[in-house]
């Protein structure tokens, strides 16, 4: 074999060893706890603190922007988890002023634990989305720390994040009365979660609908339904879940069509799971 072949097949498979290691670098070190929305038992919170591997040293940061009463999505939090850990738990109220405020973003960033409240995932990213919040929480999960929310924090786990809004019916609604394509309102998350979309609050509230038209728009993505009182904890591509109800897996549309009339949608065929607390699965 002609020598400089040799060597141009040597170096590609360096080449290739290299790439994949600086893909595997980049895995994040930490873990997702991503809570359906509803009752937080202890048994759950308790759970959350064992993955999370806090030591003393280490303290709990809340993010409650989500919340119209911030102070009270804290305290409700503090309330439960102070009779859980001895460990030390802040609040970190960001807004457009503090969004840059160094002090902040390193205590952010440097907490093994970092919760984010329930409430609106709209109002949380529009203080957090392009600014060093964001980017803050990037980097504690890939430094190691476990990244949690419950509600509209687990919405925002995602890169396309559920907002809620219908975009053919101005009017609100906690659940979705219609499967209709270019009418799920999505936009940006924190992107913890790539190729992933979250709802929550699932079972309880009937969100079928909703989550069949995330996978109509974004058909290459994987939808997971959460239930309340119930978490997947994520670590890379694994998922397990725990608590007390189940989560729903939608995947794999094939055979999508839309009409241009009335938006209506049909799907020939696609994977459904249900699992419950202990069940594992990969995305």
């Amino acid at each position: 074999m002609n020598k400089s072949i040799l060597i141009y097949k040597f170096y590609f498979i360096i080449a290739l060893a290299l790439s994949f290691s600086s893909v595997q670098a980049q895995s994040p070190k930490g873990n997702l706890f991503i809570i359906g929305g509803g009752n937080r038992s202890d048994k759950l919170m308790n759970n959350l603190l064992t993955i999370s591997k806090l030591e003393a040293k280490d303290y709990i940061v809340v993010l409650p922007m989500s919340s119209r009463e911030p102070d009270s999505a804290y305290i409700y939090f503090n309330d439960q988890l102070k009779m859980l850990t001895p460990n030390p738990i802040v609040m970190l109220n960001f807004d457009a002023k503090t969004a840059s405020n160094q002090k902040w973003i390193d205590s952010l960033q440097n907490a093994k634990l970092i919760y984010i409240s329930g409430g609106d995932q709209s109002r949380f990213m529009d203080i957090v989305k392009n600014t060093p919040i964001k980017t803050a929480i990037h980097k504690a999960y890939e430094n190691g720390s476990t990244i949690a929310g419950t509600s509209a924090g687990a919405a925002v786990m995602c890169e396309h994040m559920i907002t809620g809004n219908q975009k053919l019916n101005p009017i609100y609604s906690g659940t979705f009365d219609n499967i209709r394509h270019n009418n799920l309102e999505t936009t940006e998350g924190l992107g913890l979660m790539q190729n992933v979309i979250i709802d929550q609050h699932f079972v309880k509230r009937s969100r079928y609908n909703r989550l069949l038209s995330a996978v109509v728009e974004f058909p290459s993505h994987i939808g997971i339904g959460i239930d309340e009182a119930t978490a997947i904890i994520v670590r890379n591509e694994s998922i397990e879940i725990t608590g007390e109800s189940e989560v729903i897996v939608i995947k794999n549309p094939k055979g999508i069509q839309k009409s241009e009339t009335n938006n209506l949608i049909s799907i020939e065929s696609l994977e459904m799971s249900i699992y419950n607390s202990g069940q594992k699965f990969k995305i």
